[in-house]
């Protein structure tokens, strides 16, 4: 009974002893880092490909004669037998809508010190939105609404953002990333446009990614808000009705970014 028993735990540790060092082995191949030097260079490109959605933070006059510049539509200017939309109707835009976009660039980078890069990211974004209106006429007291206008986008982007890393863990490394960003926008808008943008517009941006190094090279997923700081409502459209644009007190500009770069 005693042979038995020992010759049991013999071969219990034998093979405790076998799943130990299998999985030591394996451990070790997990843990072999690639570009183990990669985060060192003080300088280093790469490209991004993102997805996008655009939307607009939008504030209204109580009422169109609280528009200091508000000037009032008279039948006929626009369109034959047109209600007159008076100073005490009200107007109340909305985006209906998020439309994915597309985001193209590249990437330089520069090493501040172990855990913080410095990164300029210029590239170029499609995208679009759509508004929807409500006009609530004071003739009647009938609200309504209007279809969908689309208002399209194609930026000039140049991001200037600080990127603080964590320590690596193997092969990945989570991060954060923050900064000023300024946008152009080279998109002509068009006559049948209700509201004319800006084209110039400043951003703060912020977002959070991972990093992941590869054998060749490092692949990053990154998600990024950016908050518009100007205005971006423009002088209304000549062949419009003007009270779209008048109606808009403040029009700021909101993108949602997904991105993956390739460095």
């Amino acid at each position: 009974m005693n042979t038995i028993d020992s010759m049991q735990v013999k071969r219990i540790i034998s093979v405790c002893m076998f799943v130990i060092i299998g999985f030591t082995v394996f451990a070790q191949k997990q843990r072999v880092n690639n570009l183990t030097t990669f985060d060192d260079k003080l300088i280093h490109f790469g490209f991004t490909l993102g997805l996008n959605t655009l939307d607009f933070g939008v504030a209204h006059y109580h009422e169109l004669k609280d528009n200091p510049d508000y000037i009032e539509t008279v039948p006929g200017d626009f369109f034959p037998n047109e209600k007159v939309i008076e100073g005490s109707s009200k107007v109340r835009a909305d985006v209906a809508g998020l439309i994915p976009g597309f985001t193209v660039g590249i990437i330089s980078s520069v090493r501040m010190n172990r855990d913080m890069e410095l990164r300029f990211q210029p590239g170029l974004s499609f995208g679009e939105r759509q508004l929807t209106y409500n006009v609530d006429v004071v003739q009647t007291g009938v609200s309504a609404a209007t279809q969908f206008y689309s208002i399209k986008s194609t930026f000039l982007d140049f991001p200037l953002l600080i990127k603080y890393k964590a320590r690596r863990i193997n092969n990945d490394r989570p991060y954060v990333i923050f900064g000023p960003a300024f946008r152009y926008n080279i998109n002509r808008s068009s006559s049948e446009d209700l509201v004319i943008l800006e084209n110039g517009s400043f951003y703060a941006e912020v977002g959070a990614g991972w990093d992941h190094y590869f054998t060749f090279f490092r692949f990053s997923v990154e998600a990024k808000v950016s908050f518009g700081l100007n205005n971006q409502i423009g002088p209304p459209p000549e062949t419009q009705r003007p009270y779209y644009s008048q109606a808009i007190s403040r029009l700021r500009s909101n993108i949602f970014t997904l991105s993956f770069h390739f460095e």
